[in-house]
């Protein structure tokens, strides 16, 4: 058998100070992630993050940059995950879509709001490439490349 890692795409989005987050539903009760979510099949890195992005906060998103990849196993699931974060713009107004299921809300928070209720956080990396961001890391697009026709 070969082990391989659960392929994952976030978004980063500063409006105003805030962040754009999303609280949702997990095994052990509410939790607060970055609109983010798993690659699927034949499809690219950017039109994942897109999608994604769109399906949870209802906001259209533009990637601008790639801010990192980030290696992260989850001890309570067994699960190792294989994130990249992009960084990007939304539109002023979110589309009124049905949110992903198991998405409560999107919501919009300070960095300090986020530190401050970290207990909840989905994982590590939230606050981590964040902090990348913060601190000014910006990769063009074209660092990913797809091959997918």
């Amino acid at each position: 058998m070969i082990w391989k890692p659960n392929v994952t795409v976030a978004s980063i989005v500063e409006l105003d100070g805030k962040f754009l987050m999303v609280e949702e539903e997990s095994p052990s009760g509410p939790v607060l992630n970055q609109p983010a979510g798993h690659l699927e099949p034949n499809e690219g890195m950017r039109d994942a993050v897109i999608r994604e992005t769109l399906e949870e906060t209802g906001y259209q998103f533009t990637p601008r940059s790639v801010v990192g990849s980030y290696l992260w196993h989850n001890a309570d699931n067994e699960t190792t995950y294989f994130r990249t974060t992009f960084f990007g713009t939304v539109e002023k107004e979110p589309i009124h879509i049905s949110l992903d299921d198991g998405i409560i809300r999107a919501l919009w928070m300070s960095h300090d709001e986020i530190k401050a209720d970290q207990a909840r956080l989905r994982s590590p990396i939230i606050l981590e490439s964040i902090r990348d961001y913060q601190n000014g890391s910006c990769y063009p697009l074209d660092v990913v490349k797809s091959f997918i026709k």
